[in-house]
């Protein structure tokens, strides 16, 4: 009798789990978990938002399935650094295209200090996002440079007491309405007139809630050890996991020093120091002109700029540290090493270099009239650049690094509007397309793991970056053979290719290399409970 009723029961048992329905079954894909283990071919059955089996699914009752024979399947890619900014375009572009056709489901915002728009105040800002509904899921840091700005303008001094307490105020309480920690941006203004003690004490408040703390170092060129080691000391005296981001070598005199840098690192995590890296796949960086003027000499703004300007010999000062920049640091010493990308009063340089603009007015390309066209850019408004200084051999050797996130440090873009850096289409099909596929510095598994699992563990996200039963359904799948990225230096409006699938809390976002202009990505809130 015993046996007999045992028997029904497992009959019964079987027969149910044989008829459950899915939302959607992945069926035979070589699936990667994120957790940097090598793949298994398996099924995978997603029900709502959530991935509900990882095993043989009899897909009979499912609404979709999709066949994934022969192609990979991931865990969404997470980018831990990208310019969800400014409002208007966050707004305009929600559905993040250029994100998620690189098989991007969740990215952070507000990085190199910028933080979310303060006017807004961060759950405001958060909830306005939350309003209009966006493509993929996103997170938001709150930023020193932003908060340093609302208290001191763009002063160059150490703050009062009361200003301390005013931004470590700030930092607080954007960690209590959903910040998942503080980006600082310490190569640019206000952040560069700060010292470090100031940036730990604000570091403290973050830390007190768990938050991170990822930062655009003071220096990437020739101070690029004093930086790191400055970063170091901010992880270790505020106890707060700390993020190089797009951690690189700038300038030729310093280029090969990522063996340095890494090295620095780890003797850091040796003891016991939190801090790691992430990395964007291309030999050029891309920022503001006026990353070539010393930073002394805009100090209070465009207006105090203009009046220094007036003054030849102030000025012959500024025109000689231009100089030494485009020679040492970011100008890679050639005039052709920098690319404009955004330029509002004249955008017929977009794509041209700083050498093209010299000879379009009949100058000589030398530095000396680079440094001088730099200046009267910045007089114009300013302009974005590419600037083509750092050496292939630091980007892989920071690649390889054991504890390096891939991100792309773009901002969302449209086909035809502007012309931004390639990163913005291409990051993370670049990586599996180029790194992995056709010059092995990285494994599949490790390229993933880098993606996946390893930003989640970083930014505290419990839920995303493994492919587990009970996690949220956020996976990319993509065939190992066709996966590239497309956009150049020349010609960046080009989405890339081999990216079949990506579903983003359920729903599928690219179904068959088609995007889907929905939205279903989720705003995330650190030490929120929804």
């Amino acid at each position: 009798m015993c046996k007999k009723l045992y028997f029904l029961l497992f009959t019964f048992f079987m027969i149910s789990c044989e008829t459950v329905s899915y939302d959607i079954v992945i069926k035979n894909g070589h699936v990667f978990d994120g957790s940097g283990t090598d793949s298994e071919i398996t099924d995978i059955g997603i029900v709502g938002n959530t991935i509900t089996k990882i095993g043989n699914i009899n897909s009979e009752n499912s609404i979709r399935v999709i066949d994934a024979t022969d192609l990979i399947v991931s865990p969404g890619f997470i980018d831990t650094h990208a310019h969800l900014d400014p409002m208007d375009n966050l707004i305009k572009l929600s559905h993040a295209e250029s994100h998620v056709r690189q098989g991007v489901t969740t990215s952070f915002g507000g990085p190199d200090g910028r933080g979310a728009p303060l006017k807004y105040g961060f759950k405001e800002f958060l909830d306005t996002i939350e309003k209009v509904g966006v493509g993929m899921n996103m997170g938001f840091l709150t930023g020193h440079n932003k908060i340093r700005r609302v208290v001191m303008n763009l002063d160059n001094r150490k703050p009062t007491e009361d200003e301390l307490e005013t931004m470590k105020t700030m930092a607080s309480d954007a960690m209590d309405e959903g910040a998942f920690g503080i980006s600082t941006g310490l190569k640019y203004l206000p952040g560069n007139f700060s010292e470090v003690d100031e940036v730990i004490e604000i570091s403290k408040e973050i830390s007190k809630k768990g938050g991170i703390y990822t930062s655009h170092l003071r220096d990437e060129g020739l101070k690029i050890i004093d930086a790191v080691n400055e970063a170091i000391q901010i992880s270790k005296e505020a106890d707060i996991n700390v993020i190089l981001t797009h951690h690189k070598v700038i300038g030729k005199p310093m280029w090969g020093k990522s063996e340095v840098t890494l090295s620095l690192i780890d003797s850091a995590r040796q003891k016991g120091i939190k801090i790691m890296a992430d990395q964007y796949p291309y030999s050029a960086s891309h920022t503001g002109i006026n990353v070539l003027i010393p930073t002394w000499a805009r100090a209070g703004g465009s207006k105090m700029f203009k009046k220094r300007i007036s003054d030849n010999t102030v000025k012959e000062k500024i025109e000689e540290e231009i100089i030494y920049n485009i020679l040492n640091d970011r100008g890679g010493s050639d005039l052709n090493r920098i690319q404009f990308s955004r330029v509002s009063w004249k955008p017929e340089l977009e794509g041209r270099t700083l050498k093209d603009w010299a000879l379009m007015r009949g100058l000589e390309p030398s530095v000396e009239n680079g440094a001088k066209l730099v200046i009267e850019a910045e007089l114009n408004g300013g302009a974005g650049c590419i600037f083509h200084a750092m050496d292939e051999s630091d980007v892989e050797n920071i690649m390889k690094y054991e504890h390096t996130m891939i991100a792309s440090d773009g901002r969302l873009s449209e086909p035809g509007v502007g012309h931004p850096h390639p990163r913005a289409y291409g990051t993370f099909p670049r990586v599996l397309g180029r790194y992995v596929r056709e010059k092995q510095i990285l494994s599949m598994k490790e390229a993933l793991y880098k993606m996946t699992y390893l930003p989640a563990k970083a930014f505290g996200l419990k839920d995303r970056g493994l492919i587990r039963e009970g996690m949220k359904a956020d996976i990319t799948i993509f065939n190992e053979v066709d996966i590239i990225d497309k956009a150049t230096f020349e010609s960046p409006h080009q989405y890339p290719e081999g990216i079949n699938y990506v579903i983003i809390n359920g729903k599928l976002a690219i179904d068959q290399s088609e995007f889907k202009k929905i939205k279903s990505g989720e705003i995330l809130r650190k030490n929120q409970i929804k």
